[in-house]
C-alpha cells in the first residue's frame, strides 16, 4: 500500500509571535506558546529542531513514502528551510511556501516564491478572519497560482464561516487545485458561538473537480477519545458519503500529534478499521495524494521488526 502524508510541518526553529504573544523554542521539545509552555515536539528532540531528517526516520519506520509539508503562522515563515528540504529530498517531500497575508504587499513575495520553485502556497485561513479570502491582492495571487499550476493548501475556520468566500474563489479560479485541511475541522465544539456551524459544508466544496480534502490533525481533533479514534472514523465515513473516498487524503499534522501517539498510530487506526474497504484505504492513505500532488517514483519501505516483537 502506498502511504503519503498530506499534512505535516517542518521548521528549523520556532521563533515568532502571534497576536503579540511569543512562540519560541525552549528545551526538551517544549515551546513557549501563547503564554504557556507546551510540549510542542516529542521530548527526545531536545534541540527544538523539527528537521526533515528526523521526520524521514519516522516516515521510513512507519513506511510512509512521501509527505506534504504545509506552513502555519504559529511556526513562523519557514520558506528558506523548506526550499532546502525540497532540494535535498525532492522525491520524498512536496513543500508549500507561505507569506504574510496579514499585511498588504505580500503578492510580490508570493510571486518570487513561485519563481523560486515552490509548487504550492499555504494559507492558514482560520487566522485571517479579519481579511476576506476574496480580497483583491489574495485573488491576484490565486489567479497567478492557477496560471502556473501552483496548488493551494488552506485551512478554514470552524464550520461554514469561510465556505462562501472559498466557493467564490473556486468559481473564479476553476483550475486552481485546492486542498482543504483538517477534514473541514470536523466536529467543532457544539457550544456557542459554533452551535449552528457545519463542518460538512467545507467537505461539500470537494464536489468541485479541482478541490480535495485532507485529514491533517484529525487525531488532534479527537484527542480526548484517543486510539483507535472511533469518532474520527465516523467523521471520515461521513465525509466519504458526502463526496466519495476519491476526494479524501490522509494527513498526520506531524509533529504536533506525535506528542500523544506514535506516527504510525496516526494512520494505523484507519488500516485496522472495518468501516473501510481495502480499496478505500488505499485511496485515502496514499493513492489520492500521489495523483493530486503528482509524486513520482516512491521508495519501497520494508517493514522493520521491533526488537520487542
Amino acid at each position: 500500500m502506498i502511504i503519503i502524508d498530506s499534512h505535516s510541518h517542518l521548521w528549523s526553529r520556532q521563533d515568532t509571535t502571534w497576536n503579540g504573544q511569543v512562540i519560541r523554542t525552549t528545551k526538551n521539545g517544549r515551546s513557549m506558546f501563547l503564554g504557556e509552555e507546551v510540549q510542542m515536539l516529542p521530548p527526545f528532540i531536545i534541540d527544538g529542531q523539527n528537521t526533515a531528517e528526523v521526520f524521514l526516520s519516522n516516515m521510513d519506520y512507519a513506511q510512509v513514502a512521501a509527505a506534504v509539508v504545509v506552513q502555519e503562522f504559529i511556526d513562523g515563515l519557514q520558506n528558506n528551510y523548506l526550499a532546502e528540504v525540497s532540494r535535498k529530498y525532492p522525491q520524498r517531500f512536496f513543500v508549500f511556501g507561505m507569506v504574510d497575508y496579514l499585511h498588504d504587499g505580500f503578492f510580490d513575495q508570493a510571486r518570487q516564491l513561485m519563481e523560486q520553485g515552490f509548487r504550492g502556497m499555504a494559507i492558514p485561513g482560520h487566522r485571517l478572519l479579519g481579511r476576506k479570502l476574496t480580497d483583491s491582492e489574495i485573488m491576484l495571487m490565486f489567479r497567478l497560482m492557477e496560471e502556473k499550476g501552483v496548488i493551494l493548501s488552506i485551512t478554514l475556520a470552524d464550520g461554514n464561516q469561510q465556505v462562501g468566500e472559498l466557493r467564490e474563489v473556486i468559481e473564479e479560479c476553476p483550475h486552481l487545485k485546492i486542498a482543504i485541511g483538517h477534514l473541514g475541522m470536523a466536529n467543532p465544539p457544539v457550544t456557542p458561538p459554533w452551535e449552528n456551524l457545519s463542518w460538512q459544508e467545507q467537505i461539500k466544496l470537494a464536489r468541485y473537480p479541482n478541490v480535495m480534502i485532507e485529514s491533517g490533525g484529525i487525531t488532534w481533533l479527537y484527542n480526548s477519545e484517543f486510539y483507535p479514534f472511533p469518532s474520527a472514523v465516523r467523521a471520515i465515513r461521513e465525509a466519504t458519503e458526502l463526496v466519495g473516498m476519491e476526494k479524501l487524503m490522509w494527513g498526520s499534522d506531524y509533529p504536533r500529534t506525535i506528542t500523544a501517539i506514535t506516527y504510525r498510530m496516526s494512520y494505523d487506526f484507519v488500516v485496522k478499521s472495518p468501516e473501510f474497504s481495502d480499496n478505500e484505504k488505499q485511496l485515502f492513505l496514499g493513492e489520492n495524494a500521489h495523483r493530486f500532488y503528482c509524486f513520482g517514483e516512491l521508495p519501497n519501505l520494508p517493514y522493520i521488526k521491533n526488537m520487542s516483537e
